[in-house]
């Protein structure tokens, strides 16, 4: 069986995964998860890079098809990206096997 997704990921500051989803929406995707996180900020690191660190994590998981994976990344990086307030970091990872999504599902 032959897989055309992937997940995307995406890591932001606590209460901005709607920023996320309105990007990622806005490009193509039809929807996501929100799960609360914990980051493990190093102190060393925060001084060295001027950024704050805030511990508190939204990971927004995303699955979409491989067509429009770079255009999701791309506005999710705009939209909620480190340089917004979310700080958010993306990244997406192929999906061998799924179930559960009606375009899969035989009629």
């Amino acid at each position: 069986m032959e897989n055309n997704y992937e997940a995307i990921l995406c890591i932001v500051n606590k209460g901005y995964s709607d920023l996320v989803m309105e990007a990622a929406k806005a490009s193509g995707a039809r929807g996501g998860t929100v799960i609360s996180g914990r980051g493990t900020g190093n102190p060393d690191a925060e001084q060295f890079f001027g950024i704050p660190v805030t511990p508190e994590k939204e990971i927004v998981l995303i699955i979409v098809p491989k067509d429009i994976r770079d255009t999701v990344l791309s506005a999710v990086n705009k939209g909620a990206g480190m340089d917004t307030k979310g700080m958010g970091i993306a990244f997406s990872l192929p999906l061998s096997d799924i179930v559960g999504l009606p375009v899969n599902q035989e009629q």
